[in-house]
């Protein structure tokens, strides 16, 4: 009876009844398909920098009995790409501020463009590395970019699997890379090699086109002191509002805005535009800085340093050693090295987030 008379109860004072499901735990977030959207279109550009060490792999075998150059030459051209793409890296900081994300990246792949058609082209070894220059630039801005413009886009709860994107397209370029190289080397020997080089003009061009749907990064945009644009951006690639409000608060701090200014259009120190940075990072660190520091570089030399991108580069040749002769067996080879990096790369991008960082490293 008492059970009737608190049904009676809730039903005359207008309250909704609640079932066992409004006590069931919440269940997990839907992932914000807009910021989705904008990772991928932002880390596709990473292929351009997989395919060109994919494709440069194999294209040697072909670039050597053609142009006759020696070994010294070919691993020249191979392994300059690393110096080259350093400029582009150490450039593409001030241009994303100065432009902004969105068109950095359309630059990255317009100077891709221009690099991989003056390969294809290539009369001879010194055209081939001037291609290679230019393209090796555009490499450079592609690997900067990328992971910059997805980590400032990227609500909290899914950053981790989002950032990983650029390096999964490295891989997918990668393996495009040697896939192109099987495809092309039925042509003959002065062909083959420069279709492969010169077909990773045609991304590029279909990459620049379709990051100009992309949204300018949140976090520029307030550099810019254009607060109401950021606003917009950041309710579209958060998981909720309040989210986007504490990520707007977060900016501001960083950008030197008072927390209480709610104009859409604010005046921003020029400090905050990145200036004295690399200062305070290698002169003046706070003990917080110089830790991540020693972290970052770290991580990152003992990687290049267990000579992971020599196999890569080097696969055809490695497999020569090993005593496969026949050229088309060889790539076969390297596409299933291809096929198996990208497979576990894919593997780690889906355990980021449910298993952390340090495990899987």
């Amino acid at each position: 009876m008492a059970d009737e008379r608190a049904e009676d109860n809730a039903v005359v004072s207008g309250q909704p009844q609640k079932t066992i499901a409004d006590f069931d735990p919440p269940g997990k977030p839907k992932r914000n398909k807009y910021a989705f959207a904008c990772a991928i279109l932002a880390s596709m550009t990473s292929i351009l920098l997989g395919y060109d060490i994919g494709v440069m792999s194999g294209a040697a075998i072909y670039i050597k009995k053609d142009l006759k150059v020696s070994d010294v030459e070919i691993e020249v051209l191979i392994g300059i790409l690393n110096l080259y793409s350093l400029i582009g890296s150490a450039a593409a900081g001030r241009t994303s501020d100065w432009i902004g994300r969105r068109y950095t990246i359309v630059l990255a792949g317009a100077i891709f463009f221009a690099g991989a058609l003056l390969m294809g082209f290539a009369p001879n070894y010194a055209f081939l590395m001037f291609g290679r220059f230019i393209a090796g630039i555009g490499v450079g801005y592609a690997l900067m970019i990328a992971p910059v413009y997805t980590a400032e886009v990227s609500p909290a709860s899914s950053r981790g699997f989002l950032t990983s994107f650029p390096e999964v397209f490295i891989n997918a370029g990668i393996l495009f890379g040697y896939v192109s190289n099987y495809g092309f080397s039925k042509l003959p020997t002065h062909l083959g090699w420069r279709l492969m080089l010169g077909v990773g003009a045609i991304p590029a061009i279909f990459l620049a086109i379709g990051v100009l749907a992309m949204p300018e990064s949140p976090r520029w945009l307030v550099m810019q002191g254009r607060l109401g644009d950021a606003r917009k951006v950041l309710d579209k690639t958060s998981d909720s509002l309040e989210e986007s409000k504490l990520r707007l608060g977060d900016i501001k701090e960083a950008a030197g805005i008072p927390e209480h200014c709610n104009d859409d259009i604010v005046e921003v120190k020029k400090r905050s535009q990145g200036q004295d940075v690399w200062k305070e990072l290698l002169l003046h660190p706070t003990p917080a800085v110089r830790h991540i520091l020693m972290c970052a570089v770290g991580l990152h030399f003992f990687q290049q340093a267990s000579g992971i991108d020599a196999v890569v580069l080097y696969s055809p040749r490695i497999f020569e050693k090993a005593g496969i002769t026949n050229s088309d067996k060889i790539l076969l080879c390297t596409v299933a090295v291809g096929f198996v990096k990208t497979v576990f790369i894919l593997v780690a991008t889906f355990m980021l987030d449910r298993i952390g960082r340090r495990p899987l490293l």
